[in-house]
């Protein structure tokens, strides 16, 4: 097999290796692609992911290129892990929102309509190619934010697309480390869109031990999600972290205000990250890494991969079009479920529909997901627009106004597929 990793000049990069030096064998890999742009970023993590395959005794081959063509040519996956504009342009996704009172994230509201338009362009283009020169049944495994718009965009277009993310992967080791197994026998039932999910189930070897984990371990099921305990117990679910934009939005945003951007933090633990990548001794991803997000993300990657290479039936949460499987949402809408991997693709796992409380923010967030993908495809300015008001952070004419003129400004080297008026 061959895997080629656009974006493999990522510090999350070494994470990945890792996982795939410790399952080469199972995944039967042969040949490994790390694509870049950025010559430094290129040649500090890829130099260190050379010395960590050659200490796990990696036996297939590593190509480090800036050439598209020569990375996914022949690839039977294509891992894209990329971020248009860097953590600049992060930096700002998390920033020009809170001057109308809005919340500043780069994955969900304003900002994260700012990076969709920015990447799912790009993400395209690359898809493109892989249609064109890699292997005929070739999976593209997304890990780029904001995964469920990028994910649409990508089967929107026909691509052989599966979206991934490391929350589910996150919580489902936590929970085995309460209950104290391993984790391949806790399932997570994790269900809504990208970054917009709840736990409504949790089973340890087929039973659903939700109830007793709630009662055994709600403080630090809440601790997970950011959120307080009370609000977990009114649900009977376990939000994800990302929920705590949506039902503590004043005060994040006050917390925003006063605080240092994540974009900020993060830029200063790369800085410190590609550093220690530089020591040509070092042969391990270093702990700090940690710090950088991504949890797990190298074991749900490596595990997706493995499954749909052999058909193998494993149970992943994924990224994948709805089709039915969650009442009051639209068949090509993108949601985030268990699914069974096989060989052909995910078949997502039969789900009792939404309670209220969760389909009609499911609702809401899908129809702005919908616009978001339309205009980053269109360069449309007016359904900028709409996806703002569609969107529940937003939903006010002044705020969208603003904030059109100020997400497409903001990112104009990125956004070619505005002309000129629109960006104005």
């Amino acid at each position: 097999m061959k895997l080629a990793v656009i974006g493999g000049g990522s510090t999350y990069t070494p994470e990945l290796v890792a996982g795939l030096a410790r399952e080469a064998d199972r995944l039967d890999l042969g040949a490994l692609v790390l694509h870049d742009i950025d010559p430094e970023r290129r040649e500090i993590v890829g130099g260190l992911a050379r010395r960590m395959l050659d200490a796990a005794g990696y036996r297939g081959t590593l190509e480090i290129t800036d050439d598209l063509d020569r990375a996914v040519e022949g690839a039977g996956f294509v891992l894209i892990q990329l971020r248009v504009g860097g953590q600049t342009a992060r930096l700002s996704d998390e920033t020009f929102p809170l001057a109308c009172g809005c919340i500043g994230q780069e994955t969900t509201g304003a900002g994260g309509l700012a990076k969709a338009l920015r990447t799912v362009p790009v993400v395209l283009e690359i898809a493109a190619r892989v249609r064109e020169i890699a292997a005929d049944d070739a999976w593209i495994v997304d890990f780029t934010n904001p995964v469920g718009i990028v994910t649409r965009s990508l089967r929107d277009a026909g691509h052989r697309a599966v979206g991934l993310c490391n929350v589910a992967i996150g919580i489902q080791r936590l929970i085995a480390r309460l209950v104290d197994v391993e984790p391949q026998r806790v399932l997570v039932d994790q269900v809504g869109l990208n970054h917009l999910t709840w736990v409504r189930a949790v089973r340890l070897d087929g039973r659903d031990i939700l109830p007793e984990l709630m009662a055994d371990h709600g403080d630090a099921l809440a601790d997970q999600a950011g959120q307080p305990r009370a609000v977990l117990d009114e649900l009977g679910v376990v939000p994800s972290y990302y929920l705590r934009y949506f039902y503590f939005h004043d005060e994040i945003v006050a917390e925003q205000r006063d605080g240092i951007p994540r974009a900020a933090t993060v830029a200063d633990i790369e800085r410190q990250l590609l550093e220690l990548y530089r020591d040509p001794t070092l042969t391990t991803k270093p702990k700090l890494l940690e710090q950088r997000g991504g949890a797990y993300y190298s074991e749900a990657a490596t595990q997706l991969v493995a499954s749909l290479s052999t058909g193998d039936g494993d149970v992943q949460v994924v990224d994948v079009r709805n089709n039915g499987t969650l009442d009051g949402l639209q068949d090509d809408d993108v949601i985030e479920v268990p699914a069974r991997v096989e060989s052909a693709g995910p078949v997502p796992l039969p789900q009792a529909p939404l309670a209220p409380e969760l389909l009609g923010l499911v609702q809401h967030v899908a129809a702005y997901e919908r616009l978001a993908a339309n205009a980053a495809t269109t360069g449309d300015r007016v359904v900028v627009h709409k996806a703002l008001l569609a969107h529940p952070l937003i939903g006010q004419v002044p705020q969208a106004d603003e904030l059109v003129d100020s997400l497409l400004s903001s990112g104009a080297e990125h956004l070619a597929q505005f002309d000129r008026t629109a960006l104005a």
